[in-house]
C-alpha cells in the first residue's frame, strides 16, 4: 500500500487514474504540432524555453496558450492538475524560479527563460522530498486532487519560513482549497517536512 501511496506522490493523480496511452499522447502532440504550424503564417506562436524539474525543454505555443496546459499537454507533467481556471482551487501551483505560482493564469511565454519546478520534480534520487514523505505520514490526502498544489504552495512556504508556526501553515495554505481532510492532516504534514528540514 505504502508503494502505491509513494508512487502517487511522486508522479500525480492524474497519471495514475488515467495516463494516455502512447498513441493517444503522439496523435495529441501531432495534432498540437499541426494546429501551431497552421498559425505559424500568422504570427501568432512563439518558441519558448526553460528548465523544467532540472532539464531543458523548449516548445511552439500560441500567445494565449496557458503554462498548465504547456506543461500538461506538450511535456506530459500531468501532477499539475486543472481545477477552476480561475485561480481559486491552488491545483495547479508549481514553483517558478522557486516561488509559488498558479499555472492556470499565467502564459507559457511569460516562463519563456525561467526555472520551474513542478510535483515530478519534488522527490531526489528515488527519495521522497520531506513534503511528500510528510503527507503519506500524516494521512494529508484523501482523493489526492489538491496534493501537488498544496505541497508546492508549501515548499514555497518552508523555503522563506522554515520554522513557521501553525497559523503561518494555515494563512500560506489559504489560496489551496482541499474538499476531503478538514486541513488538519494537511497541516500536520507541513509540520512535519517543517521538523524533519
Amino acid at each position: 500500500m505504502w508503494k502505491k501511496i509513494t508512487d502517487f506522490l511522486t508522479s500525480g493523480y492524474a497519471e495514475q487514474v488515467a495516463a494516455p496511452s502512447p498513441s493517444a499522447a503522439t496523435k495529441k502532440t501531432t495534432e498540437t504540432s499541426t494546429d501551431l504550424s497552421s498559425n505559424k503564417e500568422d504570427g501568432m506562436t512563439h518558441t519558448i524555453s526553460m528548465t523544467v524539474n532540472g532539464k531543458s525543454c523548449s516548445g511552439e505555443v500560441e500567445s494565449r496558450q496557458l503554462l498548465v496546459h504547456f506543461l500538461r499537454d506538450q511535456l506530459l507533467l500531468t501532477g499539475t492538475h486543472v481545477g477552476c481556471d480561475t485561480s481559486q482551487c491552488g491545483s495547479c501551483t508549481i514553483l517558478m524560479n522557486g516561488q509559488a505560482v498558479k499555472s492556470c493564469t499565467m502564459f507559457a511565454v511569460q516562463a519563456d527563460g525561467a526555472e520551474v519546478t513542478t510535483i515530478e520534480g519534488m522527490a531526489s534520487n528515488g527519495d521522497l522530498h520531506p513534503l511528500q514523505e510528510g503527507f503519506r505520514e500524516e494521512h494529508g490526502l484523501q482523493c489526492g486532487f489538491c496534493t501537488p498544489g498544496m505541497i508546492m504552495t508549501a515548499a514555497d512556504l518552508l523555503e522563506n519560513n522554515p520554522n513557521p508556526s501553525e497559523d503561518e501553515i494555515r494563512h500560506g495554505l489559504e489560496g489551496n482549497y482541499c474538499r476531503c481532510t478538514g486541513y488538519n492532516n494537511i497541516v500536520k504534514a507541513v509540520q512535519y517536512a517543517a521538523n524533519k528540514g
